[in-house]
């Protein structure tokens, strides 16, 4: 078993299925209930060159050459923020903690291409990803005891900074100049 991360672009054939899977899962849990074609509208509202660099970034993980995981990223309208967008593992794959390694990634790739901050949404009938984003520092722009229902679209942020990529940054830069 070998895993490996990609950056590519939603074009690229090795991420179809994962999409297409992503936008299966979409119908099946909302249907038309946001608008009559469902999610394939949703899944077709972003261009693929919003998720290039250098505002954007698109992620695979792959494991022995097919893709288990993905997630992008891009510009968001306020200065200095990203939007990640796409958190997905096939259905295959999950429970194996490949989510947290796509958030991971994004996080510390959305700071390389000089993010401080992440927005992100989630429908309200995704309580796993309310939880994953819960769990790894995310804060909740929303009620978290009200019903998801009456809210709908659960808004979530993050400041990224000094953790994960840029701790890591600081402390190879301090060890380098004689710091640490």
């Amino acid at each position: 078993m070998s895993d490996r991360f990609l950056y590519t672009n939603p074009l690229d054939p090795l991420a179809r299925p994962l999409i297409d899977e992503l936008t299966y899962e979409y119908d099946s849990r909302y249907g038309s209930f946001y608008d009559a074609e469902g999610a394939t509208k949703e899944m077709n509202r972003y261009g693929p060159e919003v998720f290039a660099p250098p505002h954007g970034n698109f992620l695979l993980l792959l494991r022995d050459g097919e893709a288990i995981a993905g997630g992008a990223f891009m510009r968001h309208q306020d200065e200095g923020t990203t939007e990640f967008k796409r958190v997905w593992t096939h259905s295959a794959y999950r429970r194996q903690g490949l989510a947290r390694k796509v958030l991971a990634e994004l996080e510390e790739q959305a700071a390389r291409q000089g993010y401080t901050r992440i927005y992100l949404t989630t429908g309200f009938r995704q309580p796993e990803a309310v939880g994953l984003y819960l769990t790894h520092g995310y804060s909740a722009l929303f009620d978290t005891t009200a019903d998801p229902e009456t809210i709908r679209k659960l808004r979530f942020e993050k400041a990224l900074g000094f953790g994960g990529y840029a701790a890591r940054k600081a402390v190879v830069s301090a060890t380098l100049h004689g710091a640490a």
